[in-house]
């Protein structure tokens, strides 16, 4: 009862995406690393638009960077040992920090730890030119690792061309499309519906 939600790189929506998965499935929010913070906090945005139970990140890390950078400019090493996932009796929703291959120390990546915590992955992909790239180079990282992908959530005004062409050359199904949402609210979010099979991680036995 868990789903990982990466992103085709940062600031694609996977802020959004957990935040609106939560809202849909009832779903706990766990974001394992967090850079940039203070002021950036993830789960304070998950929090206000879903209402979710939040769990503690395992790494605060001060600059904007990615996950290593940002933990060696600390003195810090990222272990992923040092990974658990909480403990819940609801599903769970877990939001990465950066793209599939952001770096989380000298020779992991996201990816890394995405098959230490063994969850089913869905994609956070712009709607806009160039996501059919991105999105499909992501979709083959997360295959060639053999990590299971759920499907891919659209954020920013829907194109039917670029939709069409993630499902086709990315064989994979748009769970959703969010559209820019003026003003960001839960209620907004919350009729945002989504697509047939888009919870079905729910239900998911690992």
């Amino acid at each position: 009862m868990k789903v990982f939600v990466t992103g085709t790189d940062t600031d694609a929506g996977k802020t959004i995406v957990s935040a609106w998965l939560c809202l849909h499935s009832g779903a706990d929010y766990w974001k394992p690393i967090q850079s940039g913070h203070p002021p950036d906090r993830d789960a304070d945005t998950v929090t206000r638009l879903s209402g979710a139970r939040l769990h503690p990140e395992r790494y605060l890390l001060r600059e904007p960077l990615s996950a290593f950078h940002a933990a060696r400019l600390q003195g810090l090493r990222i272990e992923l040992d040092d990974f658990r996932l909480p403990e819940t009796s609801r599903p769970l929703v877990i939001e990465g920090a950066g793209g599939v291959l952001a770096p989380v120390n000298e020779n992991a990546t996201m990816l890394d730890l995405m098959l230490r915590l063994g969850a089913p992955v869905i994609v956070a992909a712009r709607s806009g030119l160039g996501t059919i790239n991105h999105t499909c180079l992501t979709l083959a990282a997360l295959r060639a690792r053999g990590l299971p992908v759920l499907g891919v959530v659209l954020s920013g005004a829907p194109n039917t061309t670029n939709r069409e062409a993630i499902e086709h050359f990315g064989n994979v199904q748009v769970l959703a499309e969010i559209p820019p949402l003026e003003p960001l609210t839960r209620e907004s979010l919350n009729r945002v519906a989504p697509q047939p099979g888009a919870l079905d991680w729910i239900r998911w036995k690992s």
